[in-house]
């Protein structure tokens, strides 16, 4: 069985550090352990991109193909402001692999159907289409089992993952169809961070919409935010609505940035330069990760489900997941 990168290794090469050669520092948010992994080291899962749901349980490394060997190109371009079709597929491809395929990904895609879910039993229920649970659960129904903690909903992670890599093209080309902020970084002493999920959020004047923060480089990385006026259902590889500006970032801005990045891996931070305030800003901000947020609205047809994220903080937690 392969062992599949969820992180694509072209991505934290850009953060090996000069002083470690090919190496680059890391530290869990877990117990704050440092450690300098290489790239092929970390963000790696057996069988990771095989997803029996799909007919072609290989698929996104298809996909893969068409975005990795690009991505060092795709970063000269941003750079220099020469962006091109290939430059935009390039990183909305990125971020939609990020966005769809990975543990955070999926754990934060398995929230809604989790919520369909409950909704869909909540409804059954009321009609008497669920037979009584058995004696020895000691409930009067299915909800009241749920909400009581007696019966929990899994959700097989492999499932909304599945539904990602269905929908990988039509999300790489929402992304590129959105208006991005290029960041450049010109703080040598606060270089950007990335992650295990490095496709921060940002909150909007809008509740249901959030920007992304996506660091590409310790000096370089796009905000992506979105138009809810583009066609969600057409694919355009022209990029027709695609714009850019270009903002320098000083060491404030780019605090503020390592902070959503911090606060939105799974557990693992990595970061070119080991400077002596890393170990307690990770600290300061590791108690935090994202989590979907679900509202639902009754109809007269049934129930209307809406979702976004927000980063939460937790209290510390038992649960984290063995990355790095």
């Amino acid at each position: 069985m392969p062992l599949d990168h969820y992180i694509s290794q072209v991505h934290l090469k850009k953060f090996y550090s000069p002083v470690l050669g090919n190496r680059m520092y890391a530290i869990r948010k877990s117990d704050l352990k440092v450690f300098m992994p290489r790239s092929e080291d970390v963000c790696r899962i057996l069988d990771g991109s095989t997803n029996a749901y799909l007919r072609e349980n290989r698929l996104i490394e298809e996909f893969l193909k068409t975005i990795e060997p690009n991505y060092n190109l795709a970063l000269d371009r941003l750079m220099r402001r020469e962006i091109d079709p290939v430059c935009i597929y390039t990183i909305a491809g990125f971020v939609a692999y990020v966005t769809a395929c990975s543990p955070a990904a999926m754990r934060l895609a398995s929230g809604p159907l989790r919520g369909v879910v409950e909704t869909t039993n909540e409804m059954m229920e009321a009609e008497g289409e669920l037979p009584p649970p058995p004696a020895a659960l000691a409930g009067t129904g299915l909800v009241d089992l749920l909400r009581r903690g007696t019966v929990d909903i899994k959700i097989d992670p492999k499932y909304p993952q599945a539904i990602g890599i269905n929908g990988i093209l039509k999300r790489a080309a929402l992304f590129g169809n959105f208006k991005w902020e290029i960041l450049r970084n010109e703080s040598r002493g606060t270089p950007f961070f990335t992650s295990d999920f490095p496709a921060a959020i940002q909150v909007t004047d809008n509740r249901w919409i959030f920007n992304r923060i996506v660091p590409l480089a310790p000096d370089l990385a796009v905000r992506i935010k979105p138009d809810p006026n583009v066609d969600r259902a057409r694919v355009d590889w022209s990029f027709a609505n695609f714009g850019y500006g270009v903002r320098n970032v000083d060491r404030d801005e780019a605090m503020k940035f390592n902070r959503a990045i911090v606060r939105c891996a799974e557990n693992a931070v990595f970061y070119r330069d080991d400077h002596p305030w890393v170990e307690p800003f990770v600290s300061k901000n590791r108690h935090y990760r994202i989590e979907p947020l679900i509202l639902k609205r009754r109809t007269r047809r049934g129930v209307l489900q809406i979702s976004t994220h927000r980063i939460v903080g937790r209290p510390p937690r038992t649960d984290w997941p063995q990355t790095g």
